[in-house]
């Protein structure tokens, strides 16, 4: 792959479950499994698909607080981990490996997800040799996905400002995470986990673009890249 003068000056930086990892479908049918075993009168599938994207333990404490019941401490560590668990096996995103070495730019990632959890399955579907050690994780920095914390730390760790990276996301939550951190987001709905309703809520949460097969991406980051250049004083 040859780069051209402008690649260094870029980045893509891409979520890591439903971008990378099609995992979030996998995630979302063991919340309410675990969820149903314990209030088996309640509804719990509608109150937890629109909370995907925020970390397990505010999913669970939305859906929580919205069905008026509650979870204990053990409770809500158990199920984290059955969690984890059940993600830790999902596959890679059908076409994510072979778009990312089409990609000529700095790739990055940042999760909502605990960097351990993140290293692991990088390292089991070998996608980790796009990114080495540029990730970016909830739990090092103050405030995780949908604050901007974790994709402003990605910039200044790449020393690149954010109108320099370009963000992958499939949820509200991380669209609107990196849009208040002044990125460009290409909203993804390829997962296993996607929906209709997704394209339009991702454009209003700021994707400057939605698409479902990641063998698009890279002709939707040569554009941007271009168009980034032209911008560029």
């Amino acid at each position: 792959m040859t780069a051209g003068t402008t690649v260094g000056h870029f980045a893509l930086i891409c979520d890591c479950d439903g971008v990378l990892i099609d995992s979030e479908a996998v995630a979302a049918h063991m919340l309410v499994h675990e969820l149903e075993a314990r209030w088996p009168d309640a509804d719990v599938e509608p109150v937890v698909l629109p909370l995907l994207g925020l970390r397990i333990e505010t999913v669970l404490q939305g859906t929580a607080a919205k069905l008026g019941k509650s979870l204990s401490v053990e409770d809500i560590e158990a199920i984290r981990r059955a969690v984890e668990a059940a993600a830790m096996q999902a596959p890679a995103v059908v076409g994510i490996e072979v778009a990312l070495a089409q990609v000529p730019l700095t790739k990055a990632c940042a999760s909502n997800s605990f960097r351990p959890y993140v290293e692991n399955v990088l390292a089991r579907t070998g996608l980790v040799k796009f990114f080495g050690n540029r990730l970016f994780c909830a739990d090092a920095v103050p405030n995780p996905k949908p604050a901007p914390d974790v994709y402003l730390a990605a910039a200044q760790g790449l020393g690149l400002a954010p109108s320099a990276c370009l963000v992958v996301e499939d949820s509200v939550t991380g669209v609107t995470a990196a849009t208040a951190a002044g990125m460009t987001v290409l909203g993804f709905i390829g997962g296993g986990h996607a929906s209709d309703a997704q394209i339009d809520a991702l454009h209003a949460a700021g994707a400057r673009t939605v698409f479902d097969d990641m063998l698009q991406l890279p002709d939707l980051v040569a554009q941007w890249t271009l168009s980034a250049t032209a911008a560029t004083p």
